[in-house]
């Protein structure tokens, strides 16, 4: 959803994800736990991305390195920290991976996934707008947020101004603290790079035994160096992710964000509050998402579509006027004009051709059907290749496990499957050719016959001409 600007060639980015995450109780690393089906780690690599800056150093701490760059892939570069010796040794491992300082270095955690691009956005344009600034800060005023950061500024100047910042205070360093609204650190900073390089390997360990990058405001303001923090639009992007009660708090805000970006962008959600849609997933204009509705993964839906209600979607990709109502879908494929459920369900590698009926009860997995295919009610298609304009009568089931392997059932264009009919596979049944009610097929049926029975047989063709006069 983010909009990409021109790249900032003199920049790079750092995030900081070797933490261990221990408050999260999880065998998972912190930076994978998803919000909005998205890993933790890959909103901060996205947002950059969007803000023009084209390289990323991510830091990562032993237990997690691997994982880590099993999503990210090589996205980004990779710097390790061999122990969690705080932030400002994370930037340090960073900037080793370097051959040297950027004149910008954008510094920001890997949990906080609500930051937005507009935001850092700005923050670049303040830093970058006065020669010689040597580190902004990303802040959030009057939050109450008792384990972030706070800024610590002057005294309010004689004709009003907000004073400069003089430290950023963490949590653990000021324990007794008042409760109440505060301007908080969110994480997020533009540094000079030279700067940096020059001051981060001086910063002393606080009483806790971590080296915080947060102490170079105070090491800024004190020599006279020019440090500044300008306030984020919205107080919910301070928000980070430390808890599986903060992860929850954040995949509310995604929520909202994700339906209200579509709602402008010309789709329908009737029932916002009951509606969830995973940030990978796109929709197209006109189609309408009824209350329960839940897209995953990589869903794609197209235009001038109807899901829902209760309808949940993953990882599929459904073109233009279909339906799909109370119904469940995994991995599956979707030419335009498909109507499906209720109560039906489409697994991995159901492709459904343009214009087909599947009704209530139908379960398709691993085939492909035809265009003007229809399946009306209780059906098994497992393992099949299915022609078009093939009507298959309900309770149908293609056999295609025999205890040991799967076996592909064929049906040729035009084909009329009967109620209740097996097809024990592997087996063919050829183009306009039909099944009766209850048949048990386990030998091909060729085009244009008909075959009945349990056994099935195939009916003579002077019995079939007989019928016909």
């Amino acid at each position: 959803m983010a909009n990409h600007t021109a790249p900032i060639t003199d920049a790079v980015a750092v995030i900081l994800a070797a933490g261990r995450g221990s408050r999260m109780r999880s065998r998972t690393p912190k930076p994978l736990h998803r919000a909005a089906g998205m890993e933790l780690i890959r909103f901060p690599v996205d947002l950059l991305a969007a803000c023009g800056i084209t390289r990323t150093v991510v830091v990562t701490g032993p237990d997690n390195a691997d994982a880590i760059a099993s999503v990210l892939d090589d996205r980004v570069t990779y710097a390790g920290q061999p122990e969690p010796k705080g932030t400002a040794d994370a930037v340090a491992c960073a900037l080793a991976q370097l051959p040297e300082p950027p004149p910008l270095l954008v510094v920001m955690a890997g949990d906080t996934p609500l930051v937005r691009a507009e935001s850092v956005r700005n923050l670049i344009n303040e830093h970058t707008s006065v020669p010689g600034r040597r580190m902004t800060i990303l802040s959030a005023p009057d939050v109450f947020a008792d384990d972030l950061g706070r800024i610590e500024r002057a005294s309010v100047t004689s004709d009003g101004r907000v004073g400069a910042v003089s430290a950023i205070v963490e949590a653990a360093s000021r324990p007794g603290f008042a409760h109440g609204p505060a301007e908080v650190n969110t994480g997020v900073y533009c540094f000079s790079g030279p700067w940096l390089a020059e001051h981060v390997g001086s910063i002393t360990p606080a009483p806790s035994g971590e080296l915080y990058l947060t102490a170079l405001a105070a090491r800024a303001a004190d020599r006279g160096d020019d440090v500044a923090a300008i306030p984020i639009a919205l107080a919910d992007e301070a928000i980070g992710v430390n808890n599986r009660e903060q992860l929850s708090a954040v995949e509310t805000v995604l929520r909202d964000r994700i339906n209200r970006h579509w709602m402008a962008n010309g789709v329908t959600i009737s029932d916002p509050a009951t509606t969830y849609i995973d940030g990978d997933v796109s929709i197209g204009m006109d189609t309408v998402l009824l209350p329960g509705v839940i897209l995953s993964g990589q869903t794609a839906i197209g235009e001038d579509c109807r899901i829902g209600p209760y309808s949940v979607i993953a990882d599929s990709r459904i073109a233009d006027r279909c339906r799909v109502a109370a119904s469940f879908l995994e991995g599956a494929q979707l030419s335009s004009d498909v109507t499906v459920g209720p109560y039906s369900h489409l697994r991995p590698d159901a492709s459904i051709g343009a214009g087909v009926h599947l009704g209530n009860f139908v379960e398709v997995k691993n085939s492909t059907l035809g265009s003007g295919t229809a399946a009306g009610h209780f059906c098994y298609l497992g393992d099949s290749s299915i022609g078009a304009g093939v009507n298959i009568g309900a309770g149908t089931v293609t056999c295609n496990y025999d205890g040991v392997d799967k076996h592909v059932t064929s049906i040729g264009d035009g084909a009329f499957i009967g109620s209740d009919t097996m097809l024990i596979a592997p087996v063919h049944v050829g183009a306009g050719a039909a099944t009766g009610a209850g048949a048990v097929v386990t030998n091909d049926v060729p085009d244009a016959r008909r075959a009945v029975g349990i056994p099935a047989r195939l009916v003579p063709r002077k019995d079939k001409d007989r019928e016909s006069n």
